[in-house]
């Protein structure tokens, strides 16, 4: 006799009554959706600028759709593959510099807009630009002058463009009064030529002379004569700028000074076409621009309402194949089938619950109570009861556990900034009395494989760096080389950790590992999700927990954020040479040679180990049998939209299991 799933697992598993769920996640008053799945954490929010995370990164690619998608291969469904979204397709130039997009003709947003190349033109703007705070603005440095623009770089003899101060009110976040207001572009804009620059108190501040362009007709008059204008950017000290500004009264403070956007690679020439030139070569941009952080966003939204507001339920506008339908803090987002997606025909769900679930034992109860059919993970101890069931159902049977190898590091940043840790013999010493083979053996158990370097394995034609083996001895030597023997004298070390059990559990072993072997004293520390990101970025840290998925299948990706002031770099570590080496492989056309040159800017990340991999994941999704077309893939994306519920076998399931 084949028990219920419930009746397999060990009973500290559940301990959570069906009452204190319902306390949290809030089933009765709503109509049932066809769909439900435990998400993680909550999610900061939904707009593609603004966020990095996986559980972000599920919702949003719902809501919003990008030039391409990644979808799962005809020939193979574990294979992921670039195909047509908001564009019908592509040329590529034959110096495979420019690529020419399509936008369909078809596709409208949520409020019946029409889809434009303008809108991509509008919303990586908004991404580049200085104003927003977007970690992932880097991910269209391939794009010509993009970089520039992102970091207000000019030189003289520059087109540039001068956004003023002349609005008041518009705020990137809310202000005290409750105003959160955001126009994009904030200011009227000037264009003009850089003249000349003039460095003032000591070259700490810095005085801008620019030719001002009149406008005819709308468009700028670049040939025509213009007017020597002064600007310093509001962005200099108050005590610079004021000094500036008292000395010399014909200089005009200036939100921000950058290279005209007309000067990046990105033109629409009409409704329908999307032409954007890079700067060298680039084997995955068309994996780039199916990424999330390049979809686009409904300017009259933003423009309407500002950030945060245009991404409240009421006011958003989107493009994907389904809307946002509500949002309850720590319980779930509602979304629903769009009705104006251009594929809506193909849509079969249409109603999803996302969940905001922390708990792996949580997620395995309500997986068992027929409250979601998919759980990100399940927690450690109870995976060989799951494995175990099922091995034993019927020969052809789906499994309920999808375990499959992931182009994902579970890492440590470290915070190269503090003293002890700016040494790098120190973390070097950390590195090698790590035993990461325990930590998967006994901790995660799902078959994870132990970091000897920071790319993951899977990647053809890469070789990549080495972190060298657990060694307690040498370990123990370059701490006392370092002017730490024994540990003496090196301050106390925190290791900061976003709430789950999961990562407690590795926390802990690496505690004791480091005491055993280093006498190094560890404090743990854990942080709520949001809490833990901003930790991370302001630098707020010793030690803090990390994992980085392949945004395209390429090195570059986990490579190019290390590079000195990257946005997710966060660990204050820079290297020359490892900057010019990842400058030097984004221009090199020969892939042989390129990939050479990412092996060893990542070896000398490996030599000076501002962060400590720990291991390879594996996805380890709970997926209900009765849900189609989910397939393991080395990314672990699951597109929503190409789902479906097969409802004969589900209620088969249901009756067997003794589920309603």
């Amino acid at each position: 006799m084949k028990f219920p799933l419930r009746y397999l697992l060990p009973l500290f598993l559940l301990g959570l009554s069906a009452i204190a769920l319902a306390t949290v996640f809030q089933f009765s008053d709503l109509p049932p959706a066809d769909f439900t799945f435990a998400n993680g954490t909550e999610v900061k929010s939904v707009d593609p600028k603004m966020v990095t995370g996986a559980p972000e990164g599920r919702v949003i690619e719902a809501l919003f759709e990008g030039l391409y998608q990644r979808l799962p291969s005809e020939e193979d469904p574990t294979v992921l593959v670039a195909a047509p979204g908001q564009a019908t397709s592509y040329e590529l130039s034959e110096d495979k510099l420019t690529y020419t997009f399509h936008i369909r003709e078809d596709s409208v947003w949520s409020n019946g807009e029409p889809v434009t190349a303008h809108d991509w033109v509008f919303s990586w703007q908004r991404f580049l630009h200085p104003q927003l705070p977007s970690e992932y603005a880097y991910q269209l440095w391939y794009v010509k002058n993009a970089e520039k623009y992102s970091l207000s770089k000019v030189e003289v003899g520059d087109r540039v463009e001068i956004e003023l101060p002349d609005r008041a009110g518009p705020k990137m976040f809310p202000a005290t009064d409750g105003n959160s207001e955001q126009h994009f572009p904030r200011g009227t804009i000037l264009s003009g030529i850089l003249k000349k620059v003039t460095a003032v108190a000591g070259d700490e501040g810095k005085i801008f002379e620019v030719e001002v362009k009149p406008t005819k007709d709308g468009k700028i008059a670049w040939d025509a004569p213009g007017e020597i204008k002064k600007f310093v950017k509001l962005s200099e000290s108050d005590a610079i700028r004021n000094q500036i500004l008292k000395d010399d009264p014909k200089v005009q403070p200036v939100n921000f000074l950058t290279i005209h956007f007309d000067e990046v690679g990105i033109k629409a020439p009409d409704d329908h076409t999307l032409v954007v030139t890079l700067t060298n070569p680039t084997p995955y941009f068309l994996d780039l621009v199916a990424f999330y952080p390049m979809h686009p966003v409904n300017r009259t939204c933003i423009e309407t309402y500002g950030y945060p507001e245009w991404t409240k339920p009421e006011n958003i506008v989107s493009n994907g194949a389904f809307t946002l339908e509500f949002r309850r803090i720590r319980d779930r987002i509602r979304l629903r089938k769009n009705p104006k997606y251009w594929d809506a025909e193909n849509v079969k769900l249409n109603i999803i619950d996302v969940l905001a679930v922390q708990s792996d034992t949580t997620v395995l109860n309500m997986y068992m109570n027929g409250q979601i059919d998919w759980g990100i993970t399940v927690p450690t101890p109870a995976l060989p009861s799951l494995l175990k069931r099922d091995a034993e159902k019927p020969e052809g049977s789906q499994s309920d556990m999808r375990i499959a190898p992931m182009l994902t590091t579970y890492f440590y940043r470290i915070n190269t900034t503090r003293p002890g840790l700016d040494n790098p013999k120190v973390r070097r010493a950390l590195n090698l009395a790590i035993n990461k083979q325990e930590i998967v053996d006994y901790v995660t158990k799902a078959g994870q494989i132990p970091a000897t370097s920071y790319v993951p394995p899977g990647l053809a034609g890469y070789g990549g760096g080495h972190t060298g083996e657990y060694d307690p001895e040498e370990a123990r030597r370059l701490l006392a080389e370092a002017g730490y023997p024994g540990g003496k004298g090196l301050p106390k070390v925190q290791i900061l950790y976003n709430t789950h059990e999961g990562h407690k559990d590795i926390a802990s072993v690496v505690q004791q590992q480091l005491k055993k072997n280093l006498q190094i004293d560890v404090e743990l520390r854990n942080l709520e999700w949001s809490v833990f990101l901003a930790s991370s970025r302001n630098l707020e840290y010793d030690i803090a927990r990390a994992g980085w998925i392949a945004d395209y299948p390429d090195p570059n990706t986990f490579l190019d954020m290390f590079v000195t002031g990257g946005e997710n770099n966060q660990t204050g570590w820079s290297n020359a040479e490892y900057d010019q080496l990842i400058r030097d492989a984004q221009a090199e056309a020969d892939p042989v040679k390129r990939l050479e040159m990412l092996s060893k800017a990542e070896q000398i990340l490996m030599d000076e180990m501002p962060i400590l991999p720990i291991y390879y994941y594996v996805s380890l999704n709970i997926v209900r049998p009765y849900v189609k077309n989910f397939y393991p893939n080395i990314q672990d994306l699951h597109p929503l939209h190409i789902l479906e519920i097969d409802e004969a076998e589900k209620a088969r399931i249901f009756e067997a299991e003794g589920l309603r």
